[in-house]
């Protein structure tokens, strides 16, 4: 029987993946703390030989018709962001999938109401959201295994924790398996207009677009760390008004893994 041994929400944002000097120009001279903090987590955690395979729940991969879980043995390329290519251009990325996995995942969605294809195509695209966090947690460990999932732009709050209970018990169905989940994405999620982004580029809180948006990511985060999930899920209408990057989808997929509202 297959278990989930750790689950995180991680940020992604395209600054972490930019030479270290351009980092500390945009961010006051000082260094991305999120740079820091994943390399603290590689070393705590991804380091460790306790799991073997990494799911990601992928906010930059929206599809429009049901789930899609990455089902390749292998995944191997060059990656360039359509959004930001000047930033992240021809990033080598090769790591194993998980195929096995993939399929006893979409095996559960008629028992949970919901639909999930593996797809097994070499050129599905990859997205940042993936990519990014591999680069730091994933590379230079060539035996785990890491799959995606996205999230579903036609689902709603429920659909997506039905998607998380699906990976639960395809997991669970899957002998020997041992898994970290990452919901790879931002809480409060409102770009600067254009002319006004390049004075916001730090990544200190105080640039988040509003205050009140600022309130809502940190109370958020004051609840993660007291292991009161109940009081997120339950306040998520009130958190779509600060616009969730893809609706806060990637984190209500990890939570529907791990038991929503019993989550601690």
């Amino acid at each position: 029987m297959g278990e989930i041994v750790g689950a995180g929400l991680l940020a992604h944002v395209p600054t972490i993946v930019l030479p270290e000097k351009t980092r500390r120009e945009l961010n006051e001279g000082k260094e991305v703390t999120l740079v820091t903090g994943l390399r603290q987590l590689r070393r705590d955690v991804f380091e460790r030989d306790d799991y073997d395979t990494v799911v990601v729940l992928d906010s930059h991969w929206a599809t429009t018709v049901e789930f899609v879980v990455t089902a390749q043995r292998r995944r191997a390329g060059l990656f360039t962001s359509e959004e930001l290519p000047r930033g992240m251009c021809r990033m080598p990325y090769d790591y194993p999938g998980d195929p096995e996995l993939a399929r006893n995942i979409a095996s559960f969605a008629d028992t949970h109401g919901t639909w999930i294809t593996p797809i097994d195509d070499t050129y599905l695209p990859v997205y940042y959201a993936t990519i990014n966090l591999w680069k730091y947690l994933g590379e230079g460990l060539p035996d785990k295994r890491w799959v995606s999932i996205g999230v579903c732009q036609t689902g709603d709050m429920e659909d997506h924790l039905r998607l998380g209970r699906a990976l639960a018990d395809g997991i669970a169905a899957t002998p020997g398996r041992r898994v970290l989940l990452i919901a790879s994405g931002a809480l409060s999620h409102t770009f600067w207009p254009l002319r006004e982004l390049r004075d916001h580029e730090a990544s200190d809180p105080a640039h988040i677009f509003t205050p009140g948006a600022r309130a809502a990511d940190l109370e958020r985060i004051d609840w993660f760390r007291q292991g009161r999930h109940d009081k997120v899920l339950d306040t998520m209408d009130t958190f779509w008004k600060y616009r969730p990057e893809a609706k806060f989808f990637h984190y209500l997929m990890m939570a529907g893994a791990l038991g929503e509202q019993q989550c601690t």
